[in-house]
């Protein structure tokens, strides 16, 4: 939920106090977002493992770090969470709670672009935890979330999830209806393309890097006398 109200508030943000320069609007958003990610995940990860995106979620599941049946439950959070995300920065702006985004997105340019943002987002994230790097997963997927933003066409949505909750903000950071399953579609086949190559790349994922994905699993809290 938070993670959404970052993407979409931002972006509301960013068209109020740059209404003439969409390449500084394009600027605020991403930076808020990188900023906004790499703080949500340190707080979440802990708990959850920060699982806010289902294609992580599918993949771990692939490699065994959390079981498919999980997968599957998170999905339908992550999805009411983004929408509940997406109302609720809409009305920090005072805007009506709900509306419906009519930015088109869906070229083919726009597609490859979230193959590319998708993947390289599940690299990121698969490399850290097989090298034992988990621990600098937050700041490592903000910096690339926020880098994609600019090398991307799509500004790198690379999560369903999200994708689904723009559609609930007719604001820079909106998704048209006819535009969001093209861009869960690309996504998801991106989920598929980095399997295949965190398998070539770094062999030997096992169950245990895969749980770490984001954040080692704490340990314990012991409780003091």
């Amino acid at each position: 939920m938070l993670l959404a109200a970052v993407v979409v508030g931002s972006g509301i943000a960013a068209a109020r106090l740059s209404p003439e320069d969409t390449g500084l609007q394009l600027l605020e958003n991403a930076a808020a977002t990188a900023a906004g990610l790499y703080a949500v995940i340190l707080m979440f990860g802990p708990i959850s493992g920060a699982h806010f995106n289902p294609v992580v979620s599918l993949v771990d599941a692939a490699f065994g770090g959390i079981s498919r049946r999980d997968a599957l439950a998170y999905i339908p959070a992550q999805v009411v969470g983004c929408v509940a995300g997406a109302a609720l920065a809409n009305a920090m702006f005072a805007e009506a709670a709900v509306s419906i985004a009519t930015t088109h997105r869906a070229s083919g340019a726009h597609l490859l672009a979230e193959v590319v943002a998708t993947v390289g987002l599940l690299l990121v994230v698969f490399s850290l935890a097989r090298t034992g790097r988990a621990a600098t997963a937050p700041a490592a997927v903000g910096a690339y979330i926020g880098a994609a933003y600019w090398f991307t066409s799509s500004t790198s949505f690379a999560n369903p999830a999200i994708t689904v909750g723009r559609m609930f903000s007719d604001s820079f950071a909106g998704i048209a209806p006819a535009s969001a399953p093209a861009y869960v579609v690309a996504q998801l086949a991106a989920g598929v393309l980095a399997i295949a190559l965190i398998r070539t790349l770094y062999p030997g994922v096992t169950p245990q890097a895969a749980a770490d994905v984001v954040l080692p699993h704490p340990e314990p809290v012991k409780a003091t006398t």
